[in-house]
């Protein structure tokens, strides 16, 4: 196949990208800047300058392409509505562009909308919301399998963790707790975050995008999860701090933008996606990776 990977030089492209080649493949990496041109290339794949949030600039490119994965995404955090609404906008360009072709289209979007639609309930990949930010985009894409596009969703984790993670969740963590002088968890710890290794996510995209039925959700996990406080009191030993409990009221002031999540309760299965693609995980699991050095060598 011939695949068209947006958000090919960021965390999770950096995976996809040697994942489908080894596999065979021929990659074409979306890249909107020399830096980013260069990291597509390193890794392997042919470079098409462009910008994902300026659709015109690269959907001629999809007609030559089997099949797109769609990665990038507006991690700023700065507003978080907004990121949705504009990845809705180009995700539908994209599917008007691939409509009635039968070619592929594996989109993502997280676990955590789970954790909202019902928090503390084992999510399934059949479960689904009617609206919401992330929710639209990835109801628009299931959609699109009645249009003629073989399209899937990857519902990620919100830890996913490897040495290729520099700028993720798990990072995010480890930096507020180095600054705080404690790894916070709240209330007793006891809600479940799961995580996945980046390497078993790019085998999830790359087994999406061959063989992945229309219309179909898939789950990046590696396991339903792990309580919170086992999470801060591993990242507190290796910091050589405390790990301590804090209210939910002061989440937000301790962890920033994360302060909407720590608290939630995420257990989710990936039964599914595992009978569906044949996956199972396969690298190092988050704990063990969070005892690694690459996490904790300071930028």
């Amino acid at each position: 196949m011939r695949v068209f990977v947006t958000g090919a030089s960021g965390h999770i492209g950096s995976a996809v990208v040697p994942e489908l080649l080894e596999a065979g493949h021929q990659v074409v990496g979306l890249a909107r800047n020399d830096a980013a041109a260069e990291r597509v290339a390193a890794r392997g794949a042919e470079v098409h300058r462009g910008d994902v949030f300026d659709p015109d600039s690269y959907l001629d490119a999809l007609d030559a392409a089997d099949g797109v994965i769609h990665l990038a995404y507006d991690h700023s955090f700065t507003d978080m509505a907004a990121a949705a609404a504009e990845d809705l906008r180009v995700t539908k360009a994209i599917g008007e562009r691939l409509a009635g072709t039968g070619k592929s289209l594996v989109a993502t979007s997280g676990t955590l909308m789970l954790a909202r639609r019902a928090p503390g309930v084992l999510g399934l990949e059949e479960h689904t919301s009617e609206a919401g930010p992330r929710v639209d985009t990835e109801n628009a894409v299931v959609a699109l399998a009645e249009r003629g596009v073989r399209s899937s969703v990857v519902r990620l984790a919100p830890l996913v963790h490897s040495d290729l993670d520099h700028h993720g969740f798990s990072p995010v963590l480890i930096r507020v707790a180095r600054e705080k002088g404690f790894a916070a968890y709240v209330g007793d710890g006891a809600n479940r975050w799961p995580a996945l290794n980046t390497r078993d996510a790019a085998r999830i995209y790359r087994l999406a995008v061959e063989s992945a039925p229309g219309g179909t959700r898939l789950h990046g996990v590696e396991n339903e999860g792990y309580a919170f406080r086992l999470i801060a009191e591993t990242i507190a030993e290796r910091l050589g701090v405390p790990a301590a409990s804090i209210a939910a009221e002061d989440a937000a002031a301790h962890f920033g933008f994360l302060g909407f999540a720590v608290g939630a309760d995420n257990p989710t299965s990936n039964a599914f996606t595992r009978k569906t693609l044949g996956w199972e995980p396969e690298h190092i699991g988050l704990i063990e990776d969070l005892k690694q050095d690459h996490y904790f060598v300071e930028q």
